[in-house]
């Protein structure tokens, strides 16, 4: 039965074409069905392959592994038995039909003598295997006239009256193999022809009906399922090839469609198992092409059902699998030498040609005449020709031949002629050719062939199937096709072109199909598709990507999608060759642009591009291929801005609803592929270099801006681009025009509007010059030049143009037939003409211009005579079938021919497309493409709804901040860092209201509840954001912030202030941790019942409202604000500080410049301002309440400035980048100190202090001692006091570091003047008085000329405190006394008594360090250069001051220790000189005032007790002293006289204040015997003896400040001298003791005969009466 050809039909809806699922169904109906009619089939091989799931790698294999155990299948029967059985079954089933119902009993018992006579031949030698020449093909295939005479005239007849049935050629074939069988012992040596002979006859028979013919089919799939016919068995390639050919023409009665569509059921499966078997290899070109051939015409017979029709379309699949996955070993066969191949194969003379039929007609295109042949059909049992409607009684899958074709004979008994051509029976071996790629090639052909989208045969239906087998062709083999030159010609052109229109279809299934189909190409070849995949991406971004605008969400900030592109930034369609992109309308009418596609569609466009994007180096090869070509648009940065703008939620009002998750999904996986790389090596071998590819992306970016500028105004472009270096020389016309004709950017509407101005005819004639129009007619030409520019609209400058080309094209060699310029100036412009009258749509047809017209027109133009009608007439014809299209006129329906083919032609010249395996380009791609990406995360984690959503969210910024890290690309991670912080609402522009922070304590914990904290426990993203920001994006990648510093600081202080974070930058300096805020409220909940009911709430709230407190926080409240501290305890942000604090010196700038930016503007003049000589006091109100005015704590700003000072003074480097800054920042908070916190000043002060140790040691001079000291010396005396430990702490450090600050120091007045003001302040007077006790033991002689006095003072201000401090005792002592102790004073008084210990105990200690300080004088005298006196004065007055000063300290202690320093500070030999006028100056100043001091009732109260004895020591110590320089000076000290008269006034007034200096003796004993020493010296030594009588009359003794008279000679002078000594001295002796003159001058003995003599002056300095040296007590 043959088909009958059915009529043109309609293109079907998407639901006739069933989706993938659907096809599953028919899947397993045909499984039952096959199942059922045949019992014994493997289910695992019935349900190998399947077209319609995923033809991925692992499927092939396990399609593989199916195969393979089907070739293992072992049989539990008897071989020979079974086949005999099969034989039987057949036969049997013959029997009961009427043609042969009267066979002879022969055929039942296997055979005659002379059947098995003429087989005799088939049989193989026992024991080996005998090898047939293809001459017995004949005998087996088709009958031999020698071998069996009746054969071939008899089959397929049925029988006639008179004659035996006995010899029908059917039923005796199978007796014959059942007589060979007999014999048979191993069934794998058996012939195979021989084995297949009587199946084969009754499948090509077309007497049997579908039943037996189906019992033949299963007998053959039974005997290669069970593995009877193996690789080894003998001639197997012939009974492939036998078997191949039979299939494919079987013939059998019609019967019912069930059981014929059974039979072609069974076909398939045998054609799949033939092919996939171990024979399949065997199989020649031409045998799978008329199996490819059979499968095909099932496929897109209609007349068929559908479920035969997919059943067909899935085994075409499956086979498919087999035939291109043969690719792959033609490829390890040839080496290397591929191309070898293809092109051995291009030049065999055996032409195969596939042509499948739809619907009884040969799938093929129409005959120009445009009628269809009539169909015939061939017998080859008769030798008859039947017609079509002749042949309607039996099912054939004969392909039909057009009418008057010969059918050949061919080895094959082939009924098509689609192989070699029939070389006849030589008699000889002919070996057949496995096939190869002539046979694969043809099949690609056919396939790619079926998809011609202007076929009127080829329905969608069709074209669907055709697709489905196409994308099972190249997931199997898509790489060896492109790799092979014939089958990528067929890819890279037709495949492409048809795909790419495909697209276009409304049908969902098609074109689902076809983006299937062009992802699966593009997957696997596009190496050498590189163009092709621009036009391709180039459409669907221009179909995907909205117009609209990003609406406003509420909630969202604005910026947090910035980023976002608008529109794609293709300029052009890419495969348009230099023509200028046409507008979008028409290019949305020839599929070049994206039109109004149906949401459905989108959403499958959406995802061909995301399957692409799953490749993981797909979007790098995009931007190596693309966006880094001049001439190339920026697809990966289309794509990705594609992918972004589309994963905004309202991307699904013109989709799908899938559609932004789709995309979102393709984003993260776009960025996962980069993270991934992050750690691999990086190859470079064999790919481009970066750095050539970074240049021309920056030419790339030049030439689009110089286009644009041009497309506005040419000369201000051209004046652009040469100033960027592209055009060499703009006053060349040469470079110019180069530049014009190569790039492809420029509107080309703008060039020939340029080009045709008269004043830029040089140019003009430079861009003619670039063409090449030899050997070319001129309308090709004239077509060539047109393509580069569009026409100007006005005729001149028209005609100036074609000039200008006239002379050119005849420039060199004038062409044969042409007359010369002018004939080609009217002859191009006639043609101009002919163009616009051929194609324009306004022109009727019939007033269209014909050849006679266009000939007519030309006559007598060419120098006088015409031009030679035939080239005339090609021109004609050319510009009649083939327009010339203007640039920027594409609105033919050859348009996107037009622009396929010049396409074509620049594939060579683009190359193939690079493959990128490789990371050495991700950094520059990331950087050009991280905008959208990261815009979208921001935009998507605030829109998101579902919790599944932020898990890829937040591993997409931790990604893109490794990313950006890693290849430094900062600005994306600056913007990261900004999203999140906006995200996080942390980072306010304004500080967090914290004036009702309350604390919340239960028990040893405790919880500050804020605002912050109850915000951002109860919002969800905020936390999450917060959390993603620190831990994800932050940490780990400090060191490549920059500008963002700023958000993260912000959100830094703001936790810092709501006690949200401690950190501990503080210990790095030695420092206690910098207070906080102290709350408003405190609140313990630990005694508070946990429900007081509403009562209690109610009363709570009533109080802490009437007490103007904040109400107490709720448990919600509470519960956000622990969630809070938890989330940011997560965050490790200590980690985070330490990481900021080791950063390399260009991150901690960049840090440094953020925190400097949270500092407050400073008003104060930054100059030195002469202090006061004391801090004015403020005026206190009278009557009014001081109100706390001072200015407010903000621990903030400590932050800030302790973590500045910690980044400064991290290391050398770092100093030296940001020392300066920080510096002076810490400035100018310290000269606001009136407007400053004195904590915040103190600290200031203090690391202001570090950075100038720090300065001092780098040798950096913009951190200088004095200023410093010379603002903390400014503050005023609350703030300094306040201040003074932290001051002192900073000082320490600088004066333990480099000597130079020590000494700058130490000789800086501001810095004493500091120490003097705050040296009294309890806290700090310990730190101070060491401080000074290192200054003067300092080996380095830290006292100088410049502090000498300072530290004078400041010892004898701490000799003093001690005497404060014992006065302060004995005031508490006789309290005590008076009114006993209390219990609740005792633990107060206990530390007011150690301080006051402390304090005496420095008083002592200063009192000896005062006296140290006596070393140093002489060599401070040294140095000084000042005169003796000055000196004298300058240096050592201060120290016998201070010390005298200490002798009436109140404390007993401290006054002994002042007294023996004294003591031997008067004794020191230092003091001694040979000038000895400053000496008498200690009486003066030190000894006497101390003795007048001594003798004041208020001193002497002090210390009743011991004041006595210190009098007495005094006394003592000033006679000893006078003594000691009346022994030294003697006659040659002036003053003597009156310094030994206020001796003995001072003496006597002692002697006369009748107080005891001890309870063993009395005053005036001690003070005698110092007095009588005194006196017997000058006795000696003659100062003090009687005067002599004197001549002159008696005059009264002159005042002790009275002068001797100068008229006097000099013996009565001293004699005057000596007088008034005497008479003074006992005078005032006589007047407190009388004695004592007896003692020394006793009464005159009676007269001796000798004078007594004089003692001597060394008797006089005897033990009793030389001053004794007393050692000074020390330490």
């Amino acid at each position: 039965m043959t088909a009958q050809e059915a009529p043109e039909t309609t293109v079907p809806s998407s639901q006739e074409y069933p989706t993938r699922e659907e096809h599953e169904e028919l899947v397993i109906t045909r499984k039952t069905q096959e199942h059922h009619l045949q019992p014994t089939q493997s289910t695992s091989r019935n349900m190998r392959v399947s077209a319609y799931t995923d033809q991925d790698e692992g499927h092939h294999l396990e399609a593989a592994s199916s195969r393979s155990r089907a070739r293992n299948m072992s049989v539990a029967v008897d071989p020979v038995a079974l086949i005999t059985t099969e034989c039987i079954t057949v036969t049997s089933a013959m029997r009961k039909h009427a043609r042969w119902a009267h066979s002879s009993v022969a055929a039942i018992l296997g055979g005659t003598p002379s059947l098995t006579r003429s087989t005799e031949t088939l049989r193989p030698p026992k024991g080996r295997e005998q090898p047939r020449a293809r001459s017995e093909l004949g005998s087996v295939g088709q009958g031999s006239a020698t071998n069996n005479g009746l054969l071939a005239s008899r089959w397929g007849l049925r029988g006639k009256k008179g004659k035996s049935m006995q010899d029908d050629p059917l039923i005796a074939a199978f007796a014959r193999l059942r007589n060979d069988l007999r014999g048979c012992t191993d069934i794998r040596i058996f012939d195979i022809p021989a084995l297949l002979h009587p199946f084969l006859q009754v499948i090509r028979s077309s007497s049997t009906s579908a039943s037996i013919t189906s019992l033949a089919l299963v007998a053959i799939t039974k005997f290669f399922e069970y593995n009877l016919i193996g690789q080894d068995s003998p001639r197997l390639a012939l009974g492939m090839q036998l078997l191949s050919a039979a299939i494919t023409h079987c013939r059998f009665e019609a019967s019912d469609s069930a059981a014929d569509e059974t039979v072609l059921l069974r076909i398939l499966k045998l054609m799949e198992g033939i092919l996939s078997g171990p024979g399949g290899d065997l199989l020649g070109d031409e045998s799978v092409c008329e199996m490819m051939e059979t499968g095909l015409s099932m496929c897109c017979q209609l007349r068929l059902s559908e479920l035969l029709r997919r059943s067909a379309e899935m085994s075409m699949s499956s086979m498919c699998q087999v035939v291109f996955e043969r690719l792959k070993t033609l490829e390890i066969e040839a080496g290397d030498d591929v191309d070898a191949m293809d092109l051995e194969s291009q030049e065999s003379p055996n032409v195969l040609k596939l042509e499948p039929s739809l619907n009884g007609t040969t799938v093929m295109p129409d005959s120009e005449d445009g009628e269809k042949r009539p169909t015939s059909e061939v017998d080859e049992h008769d030798g008859t020709q039947r017609t079509t409607e002749e042949s309607q009684v039996s099912t054939s899958l004969d392909i039909p031949r057009r009418s008057g074709e010969s059918v050949p004979q061919r080895a094959t008994a082939s009924a098509i002629d689609l192989s070699l051509p029939n070389k006849g029976h030589t008699g000889e071996a002919v070996s057949i050719k496995p096939y190869g790629l002539p046979s694969i090639r043809e099949l690609f052909r056919v396939l790619v062939d079926l998809l011609q989208p202007q076929s009127r045969q080829h329905g969608d239906g069709m074209k669907v199937m055709a697709l489905r087998i196409i994308d099972v062709a190249l997931e199997i083999a898509g790489p060896s096709i492109a790799r092979h030159p014939s089958l990528a010609s067929l890819a890279k052109d037709d495949l492409c072109r048809h795909l790419f229109q495909l697209v276009r279809s409304e049908n969902m299934t098609l074109l689902n199909e076809s983006l299937r189909v062009a992802g699966t190409l593009l997957h696997t070849c596009r190496g050498v598709l590189k163009l092709q995949q621009e036009l391709f991406l180039s459409y669907l971004v221009a179909c995907l990507h909205p117009r609209v605008e990003i609406p406003a969400e509420p909630g969202i900030d604005l910026t947090l999608y910035e980023g976002i592109p608008e529109a794609p930034k293709l300029v052009r369609p890419p495969t348009s060759g230099r023509a200028t992109p046409v507008p979008v309308k028409d290019r949305q009418k020839l599929g070049m642009e994206g039109g109004a596609r149906k949401p459905d569609a989108r959403e499958a466009m959406v995802e061909s591009i995301g399957a692409l994007s799953r490749i993981s180096s797909y979007l790098v090869e995009l931007f190596v291929n693309y966006d880094c070509e001049v001439d190339r648009a920026d697809l990966c940065e289309d794509m990705i801005g594609l992918l972004a703008r589309n994963a905004f939620p309202d991307a699904a009002t013109w989709s799908t609803t899938n559609v932004p998750a789709l995309c979102l999904d393709a984003l993260l996986g776009y960025v996962q592929f980069v993270a991934d790389r992050l750690q691999l090596r990086s190859e470079t071998a064999g790919y481009p270099d970066r750095e050539k590819l970074r240049e021309r992306r920056a030419r790339k970016k030049i030439v689009i801006r110089g286009a644009t500028r041009f497309n506005e105004n040419p000369k201000s472009g051209i004046a652009f681009l040469a100033s960027q270096g592209i055009i060499d020389n703009p006053d060349n016309a040469h470079s110019i025009a180069t530049f014009l004709r190569g790039t492809t950017r420029i509107s080309k509407a703008v060039l020939g509007d340029f080009l045709s101005k008269k004043s830029n005819d040089q140019l003009l004639r430079a861009f003619m010059a670039l063409f090449d129009f030899t050997n070319k007619r001129v309308d090709e030409a004239l077509r060539e030049l047109l393509n580069s520019f569009r026409l100007p609209g006005e005729a001149p400058l028209i005609e100036r143009i074609v000039e200008v080309f006239s002379e050119k094209y005849c420039s060199g060699v004038t062409p044969e037939g042409i007359a010369g310029a002018d004939a080609v100036h009217v002859l191009a412009y006639a043609i101009i003409i002919l163009n616009t009258d051929q194609h324009n749509p306004s022109v009727k047809d019939e007033k269209r211009m014909t050849y006679t017209d266009f000939a007519k027109n030309l006559r007598g133009v060419n120098g006088g005579d015409n031009f030679d009608p035939t080239y005339l007439q090609q021109i004609y014809d050319s510009i009649r079938t083939n327009e010339i299209i203007l640039p920027e006129e594409h609105k033919t329906a050859r348009a996107f021919d037009y622009a396929w083919e010049e396409l074509l032609l620049k594939t060579h010249d683009a190359g193939d497309l690079v493959l990128c395996d490789t990371n050495i380009f991700d950094a520059d791609m990331f950087e050009a493409t991280w905008r959208p990406i990261v815009a979208t995360l921001s935009y998507v984690f605030m829109s998101a709804s579902e919790d599944v959503v932020f898990p890829r969210i937040n591993t997409g910024f931790l990604q893109c901040a490794q990313i950006a890290a890693q290849y430094g690309v900062t600005e994306a991670l600056d913007r990261i860092v900004y999203c999140l912080s906006s995200m996080s609402t942390i980072a306010l522009d304004r500080p967090w209201n914290t004036s009702l922070n309350t604390k919340v304590q239960r028990g040893k914990e405790s919880v500050m509840v804020s605002e912050l904290a109850v915000k951002l426990g109860g919002n969800f993203r905020a936390k999450l954001a917060t959390y993603v920001l620190f831990q994800n994006v932050v940490r780990g990648n400090v060191k490549e912030i920059r500008s963002s510093w700023k958000y993260i600081v912000q959100m830094w202080l703001n936790l810092f202030a709501n006690s949200l974070v401690s950190p501990s930058l503080s210990r790095r300096l030695h420092l206690e941790p910098i207070p906080l805020q102290t709350p408003t409220h405190v609140i313990d909940r630990a005694d508070k019942p946990t429900d007081g009911g509403f009562i209690s709430s109610f009363f709570s709230t009533i109080s802490s409202y009437t007490a103007d407190d904040p109400p107490e926080p709720s448990e919600e409240e509470l519960e956000y604000t622990l969630t809070t501290v938890d989330c940011i305890a997560n965050c490790h942000i200590d980690d985070i500080l330490s990481e900021a604090t080791q950063m390399p010196p260009r991150g901690t700038k960049d840090l440094t410049l953020a925190l400097l930016e949270q500092l407050p503007q400073n008003s104060s003049p930054v100059v030195i301002v002469v202090k006061p000589e004391r801090p004015a006091t403020a005026p206190k109100t009278n009557g009014q309440r001081q109100g706390n005015r001072g200015p407010t704590y903000d621990p903030s700003l400590l932050f800030v400035l302790e973590l500045l000072t910690v980044l400064a003074i991290r290391d050398d480097a770092s100093f030296a980048e940001v020392g300066e800054l920080v510096a002076d920042a810490l400035q100018n908070v310290i000269r606001n100190a009136t407007n400053t916190h004195f904590m915040v000043l103190s600290r200031a002060v203090f690391y202001l202090l570090l950075l100038l140790e720090k300065s001092a040691a780098q040798e950096q001079s913009f951190v200088r001692a004095p200023v410093v000291l010379h603002m903390i010396s400014s503050f005023s005396q609350q703030k300094l006091e306040k201040s003074a430990p932290l001051v002192l702490k900073g000082l320490n450090v600088c004066i333990k570091g480099s000597s130079t600050l020590r000494n700058e120091i130490f000789n800086t007045p501001d810095f004493w003047s500091t120490i003097e003001r705050i040296h009294a302040v309890p806290t700090v007077s310990p730190i101070v008085f060491n401080l000074l006790k290192a200054i003067v033991e300092d080996k380095a002689a830290a006292v100088t000329a410049d502090n000498y006095e300072f530290v004078i003072g400041l010892l004898n201000s701490f000799a003093n405190a001690g005497g404060a401090a014992a006065a302060s005792q004995q005031q508490q002592q006789q309290y005590r006394e008076t009114n006993g102790n209390r219990r609740s004073q005792t633990q107060n008084n206990e530390k007011v008594q150690t301080r006051e210990n402390d304090n005496i105990q420095r008083g002592q200690e200063a009192v000896y360090l005062v006296y140290q300080l006596t070393n140093r004088v002489p060599t401070l005298i040294e140095q000084s250069h000042l005169e003796r006196n000055e000196a004298w004065i300058t240096y050592w007055s201060p120290i016998f001051s201070c010390l005298r000063m200490q002798c009436e300290n109140p404390h007993r202690s401290i006054r002994r220790r002042a007294f023996s320093c004294l003591q031997g500070a008067l004794q020191s030999a230092e003091l001694a000189s040979t000038d000895h006028q400053e000496w008498t100056a200690i009486f003066s100043e030190v000894l006497f005032p101390l003795i007048e001091r001594l003798l004041k009732p208020e001193v002497y109260a002090s210390d009743p007790v011991g004041m006595g004895e210190t009098r007495v020591a005094v006394a003592k110590l000033c006679c000893k002293i006078f003594l000691h320089y009346l022994v030294t000076l003697g006659s040659q000290w002036e003053g003597m006289v009156e310094t030994w008269f206020r001796v003995l006034d001072v003496v006597g007034r002692l002697m006369g204040s009748g107080q005891e200096a001890s309870p063993g003796g009395g005053m005036e004993e001690e003070i005698a015997e110092s007095l009588k020493n005194i006196l017997f010296f000058m006795k000696s030594d003659g100062y003090l003896v009687p005067p002599a009588p004197s001549p002159h009359p008696p005059q009264p003794p002159p005042q002790p400040s009275q002068q001797p008279d100068p008229s006097l000679s000099s013996s009565d002078a001293r004699q005057t001298n000596i007088t008034e000594i005497w008479t003074e001295t006992w005078r005032r002796v006589d007047r407190f003791l009388p004695g004592m003159r007896r003692e020394i001058f006793p009464p005159d003995p009676p007269p001796q005969p000798s004078h007594p003599s004089h003692p001597t002056k060394e008797a006089q300095s005897g033990e009793e009466t030389s001053p004794r040296k007393e050692k000074v007590e020390g330490k």
